[in-house]
C-alpha cells in the first residue's frame, strides 16, 4: 500500500536546509495573479468547515459537512475508557494525540490573537466549536493525573485499508502514557492546548475554562515529573509522528501557555530557568511544526520583554528574542544567505518535499503575530541583511497566503474548495468515496482500494478548507490521489490559517472603509 512507505507520516526530521527535489511535471506560465484580490472571508469560513470533515465520534445536530456521519463510536471500549470524539489527523482514521493537540493549540492561539477579527467575520462560534471538539476529547483522554491516552488505532493496520470512517473495520486499540511509560512531549503539548483553550473560553464559558486549566496544570506536572519521549512508550507511533525534537520544547511551550493562562510566576520561572538547558535560547530553528515548538516559544517569550513586570528577566528574554528573530529573518530572506529558508521560483517558502504547506502556514501565522507585536510596540526587526518594518513582514505573510489561494505559477488554490481551481483528488479516504449518508452499503477494507482509490475521477466529496501538502520546490503539483506527499491534507496545516485569514480580512475591510471615507 502506498502509505506503508511513510516515515514520520507527512514530514521528516527537523532541519536547517535541504535542497531540491524531483520535478514531477513542467511549470506552467506565471500569470498575472500576483495582484489579484482574494476573498479572505470565504477562505476563513471554509478553513473552519474543514475541521467538521475531520471529526470522529457522534456528530452533532448542527454538523454542516453533510457527507460525513458518526464513526469511531466504540473507541476505547476494549480498554474500558470512553475515547469517542476528537479528530482524524489527515486522510486516514488514526487519532494521533500529538498532532491533534498542536492543531488545537494553534486554533486557540489564533483566537487569542485575532478574536475580534474572527468575530467580526461571523466565524467566532465555529472557531470555538472547532477548539472544543478537540478539548472535549482531551478531557476524556486524561483519565487520571498521570495517565493520558495517546492514540486510538494504529497507522500500519489503518493504512492497509481504504475505507470510509463510518465503515471502519481496522484496529481501534488505544495506547496510553503514564508514570511508568512517560510521554512528556505529548503531555506538554496537550497541556499547552488546554491552557491556550482555557484563555479562549475564560469569558464565555468560565466553568469549562477552569476545567481545562485544571487538566493543563496536571498534565504539565505529569510531563515534567516523569520525563521521556512518548514514542519510546507508544512504539506504534514511531513511523508516523515520532518526536524527533524530544520533549524539552513541549515542556517550555506548556509552561509559557500556563503562564499566559494563570499569570502564575512559577511557570515563568520555569521558562526562564530552563531556557538554556532545554534549548529555548540555544536552538536557532527555521521551522515551526507539530514536532518542533522552539520558534513559537521564542516568539511568545519575545513579547513578554515589553512588559514592565518582566524587566528583571530581560537578559534571558532577550536571548529568546534573538532566536525568534533568527526564525523570522530566515523566512524573510534577511539572514546570512546559508541561513535563509529556501523558496520556490514562485516565491513559496520551501522546507521539505513532504507536506511542505504545513511549514508555510505556521510561518505565515508567526510572521503575522510578530508584525502586530512590532506595530504595537513601535519597533522594527533587525536582521543581518537589514531592518524590516512591521508592514513588510505582514506583506510577506500575505504573499504566502495568497500563493496558497492561487497566486502561483499554476494558478491553483491549494485550499480545497476555494477559488475556481483546486485539488480534486485529495488523498483522503472519506472524501474519495461515496458518502455514507448517500449509500450506506458497506465498503470493505480492500474493496475501497479496488473500486475507489485508483479512480481517475475527482473525489465525490469536496474536502472544503483542507490545505494540501502543496507543490514541489519548482512549483510543480500533481493532483493525483496516490501522490500523498502533495495531495494529503492535515488538521495542523489549516489550523494556523484561521487567525491569519481573519487578520487579512480585517485589513481589507479597514482599507475599504478608508477608501469610502476618502471619497
Amino acid at each position: 500500500m502506498e502509505e506503508m512507505k511513510k516515515l514520520n507520516h507527512h514530514r521528516q526530521t527537523p532541519r536547517f536546509a535541504w535542497h531540491c527535489c524531483l520535478v514531477i511535471f513542467s511549470v506552467f506560465t506565471i500569470s498575472a495573479t500576483a495582484h489579484q484580490a482574494f476573498d479572505y472571508a470565504d477562505a476563513l469560513k471554509k478553513s473552519l468547515l474543514y475541521f467538521e470533515s475531520q471529526r470522529s465520534g457522534r456528530l452533532p445536530y448542527n454538523q454542516r459537512v453533510t457527507w460525513r456521519d458518526h464513526s469511531g463510536l466504540t473507541d476505547g471500549l476494549e480498554q474500558g475508557v470512553d475515547l469517542v470524539g476528537g479528530y482524524y489527523d489527515a486522510g486516514d482514521h488514526v487519532k494521533f494525540g500529538l498532532p491533534m493537540a498542536f492543531t488545537v493549540t494553534m486554533l486557540s492561539w489564533g483566537v487569542v490573537e485575532f478574536r475580534d477579527q474572527i468575530a467580526n467575520a461571523g466565524e467566532l462560534e465555529h472557531a470555538l466549536e472547532a477548539i472544543k471538539w478537540g478539548t472535549d476529547y482531551f478531557i476524556k483522554a486524561h483519565t487520571s493525573p498521570n495517565v493520558l491516552w495517546a492514540e486510538v488505532g494504529d497507522g500500519d493496520t489503518d493504512h492497509y485499508c481504504w475505507q470510509r470512517p463510518e465503515d471502519m473495520t481496522t484496529s481501534r486499540q488505544a495506547y496510553k502514557v503514564d508514570q511508568n511509560n512517560p510521554g512528556s512531549d505529548l503531555a506538554g503539548e496537550t497541556a499547552a492546548a488546554m491552557a491556550a483553550a482555557s484563555i479562549v473560553f475564560k469569558k464565555t464559558n468560565p466553568h469549562y475554562s477552569h476545567l481545562l486549566l485544571h487538566h493543563a496544570q496536571q498534565l504539565f506536572e505529569f510531563g515534567d515529573k516523569y520525563r521521556g519521549k512518548y514514542d519510546g512508550s507508544v512504539g506504534v507511533v514511531k513511523s508516523y509522528y515520532a518526536s524527533v525534537s524530544g520533549y524539552m520544547d513541549e515542556l517550555l511551550w506548556a509552561a509559557l501557555w500556563l503562564y499566559e493562562a494563570t499569570d502564575n510566576k512559577e511557570y515563568l520561572k520555569y521558562v526562564i530557568n530552563k531556557a538554556h538547558c532545554f534549548g529555548g535560547i540555544g536552538w536557532a530553528i527555521t521551522e515551526f511544526s507539530w514536532d518542533v515548538k522552539y520558534a513559537g516559544i521564542q516568539i511568545m517569550a519575545s513579547k513578554l520583554l515589553e512588559k514592565e513586570k518582566h524587566k528583571h528577566h530581560a537578559h534571558v528574554l532577550k536571548q529568546y528574542r534573538s532566536k525568534a528573530e533568527y526564525y523570522l529573518c530566515s523566512c524573510l530572506n534577511k539572514n546570512n544567505a546559508s541561513d535563509n529558508v529556501d523558496r520556490t521560483p514562485g516565491g513559496l517558502l520551501y522546507i521539505r518535499q513532504w507536506n511542505n504547506m504545513q511549514y508555510v502556514s505556521t510561518a505565515a501565522f508567526l510572521l503575522t503575530v510578530y508584525s502586530d507585536f512590532l506595530r504595537d510596540s513601535n519597533k522594527k526587526l533587525d536582521c543581518p541583511a537589514g531592518t524590516v518594518e512591521h508592514g513588510e513582514i505582514l506583506s510577506f505573510a500575505k504573499s504566502q497566503v495568497d500563493y496558497m489561494l492561487g497566486s502561483n505559477p499554476i494558478n491553483t488554490s491549494y485550499l480545497v474548495g476555494y477559488g475556481p481551481t483546486y485539488p480534486s483528488r485529495v488523498h483522503h479516504r472519506g472524501a474519495s468515496m461515496v458518502s455514507y449518508r448517500e449509500n450506506k452499503g458497506f465498503i470493505g477494507c480492500t474493496q475501497g482500494y479496488d473500486n475507489w482509490y485508483s479512480r481517475q475521477e475527482p473525489n465525490p466529496n469536496v474536502l472544503v478548507g483542507a490545505l494540501v501538502g502543496g507543490p514541489d520546490c519548482q512549483d510543480n503539483f500533481m493532483d493525483q490521489r496516490d501522490n500523498y506527499m502533495q495531495t494529503e491534507a492535515c488538521t495542523y496545516n489549516t489550523a494556523p490559517l484561521v487567525g491569519v485569514f481573519a487578520k487579512l480580512l480585517h485589513l481589507e475591510d479597514s482599507h475599504q472603509l478608508q477608501l469610502v471615507a476618502a471619497s
